[in-house]
């Protein structure tokens, strides 16, 4: 609580414990998961596979320590590091600082927040690597381990067909929106469950800029920002929202203040590529002939008739033109199944972002985006991380500007709320009136 106020983290982290959390793997699988200290003498997570291609050993290591999209390191809070292990520690934290907030994993999340039911809330993590376990692993999540909500990543990495020899180190995104995870979206729409996408650099996810960096401190600015950017903008205009208008989906540790300039973007390119895009648009001939002629050319300010005559006769005469494809028209009219504005979505209530303490975007997204602007971002702490924030963190939201008490009740949990639904809104504890 925070001066009368609830408070809901809408993205709290756990450090899993490693010496609980191996109980959980199937014993088939535990030999296949090593830790190491790396040469820099950071701990990595070492996962043992085979090649699907050659079937020869495959090493990866995370997060991935060097190169482009180079992962964490050093990555715990001083305050929060014990915190982030330990639910009591962290349920003393959110005591203070007036905070509520595939398979072998979402069973141990379960059962490590069963405890504190109330306070504590597990949210599912999925893999997209297979859509129809997805999707069984969703309704286990919701309906027997009565978690309030899942978390997916933004894309999965897949083979550029220039380079398939050099995957996953150079890789497309298969994003959240392609048709082969419809079932999912499908499923999360059915079960009115909350879909978070949450991605980080350096875990070999396609993340734009991130790729192009090989420092971790770039790595991560760029990282989480363009894995959630591509993420949304792809559900946008590939249909998502239309196809599904009952699915709430949150695009999380990336921060809000990106929204405003992405929200033009999409308006921009919708009205002038799609709702009034006319590709037959063309120059005419008569008044581009008439201006060729009266047009001075070169330093000695004479007109060069002859010279221009050449020049229109060599491009009319020698353009070379390709045989005509099938796909022409939808070539040139991209997403046209997308029939309106696409800032609608976001007046829709099925868009959210998140928000760190420290994070000023909040205070002006009413400003760049209207009303709408306070109903899309959700308060997190970012516990247990590098960059998280625990001491004062509910009080520097508050003090970020002079937000009217409706306004700081939607930042600080009415927008979780809305986003995690009726779920969340069933299992949280109220303080009494």
């Amino acid at each position: 609580m925070y001066d009368g106020l609830l408070v809901i983290d809408a993205d709290a982290h756990k450090m899993e414990n490693p010496v609980v959390f191996f109980d959980y793997l199937d014993a088939a699988h535990r030999d296949r998961l090593a830790s190491r200290t790396d040469r820099y003498g950071q701990p990595r997570l070492v996962v043992h596979d085979r090649d699907p291609r050659t079937g020869a050993a495959l090493e990866r290591v995370f997060p991935q320590p060097d190169g482009p999209g180079k992962g964490a390191f050093a990555a715990i809070h001083p305050e929060t590091a014990i915190g982030g292990v330990f639910n009591r520690i962290r349920l003393e934290h959110m005591d203070r600082e007036g905070v509520d907030c595939m398979r072998a994993y979402n069973d141990y999340i379960a059962h490590d927040c069963r405890p504190y039911a109330g306070r504590l809330f597990p949210v599912g993590y999925l893999s997209l690597a297979d859509v129809g376990e997805a999707v069984k692993e969703l309704r286990r999540c919701v309906l027997e381990l009565g978690m309030i909500g899942v978390h997916a990543p933004p894309s999965v990495p897949v083979p550029h067909p220039a380079a398939p020899a050099a995957f996953p180190m150079i890789r497309l995104p298969k994003h959240l929106s392609h048709p082969d995870f419809h079932p999912l979206l499908a499923a999360a729409a059915e079960l009115d469950v909350a879909l978070g996408v949450h991605g980080s650099p350096g875990v070999y996810l396609p993340s734009g800029i991130g790729e192009q960096v090989d420092t971790f401190i770039l790595s991560h600015i760029f990282g989480h920002r363009n894995q959630m950017q591509m993420a949304l903008s792809s559900c946008v205009f590939d249909g998502v929202f239309d196809r599904f208008p009952t699915l709430r989906l949150g695009f999380l540790e990336a921060g809000c203040g990106w929204l405003p300039d992405l929200v033009h973007a999409f308006h921009e390119h919708w009205e002038k590529r799609i709702r009034d895009f006319d590709p037959g648009t063309r120059i005419s001939f008569t008044e581009f002939m008439r201006e060729l002629v009266r047009e001075r050319r070169g330093d000695d300010g004479r007109l060069h008739l002859l010279a221009k005559a050449r020049g229109v006769y060599d491009l009319l005469v020698h353009a070379e033109r390709e045989r005509p494809a099938d796909g022409r028209d939808a070539f040139l009219y991209e997403y046209r199944d997308l029939s309106h504005d696409p800032t609608e979505f976001f007046g829709r209530g099925q868009i959210f972002a998140s928000f760190e303490s420290d994070d000023p975007a909040p205070a002006y997204l009413r400003e760049a985006l209207g009303p709408i602007g306070e109903d899309l971002a959700c308060f997190s702490a970012d516990y247990g991380h590098w960059d998280g924030v625990l001491t004062d963190c509910v009080r520097n939201v508050a003090r970020q500007r002079a937000y009217s008490r409706e306004h700081l009740a939607k930042l600080l949990a009415g927008n979780c709320l809305r986003f995690y639904g009726p779920r969340l809104e069933a299992a949280v504890e109220r303080p009494a009136a």
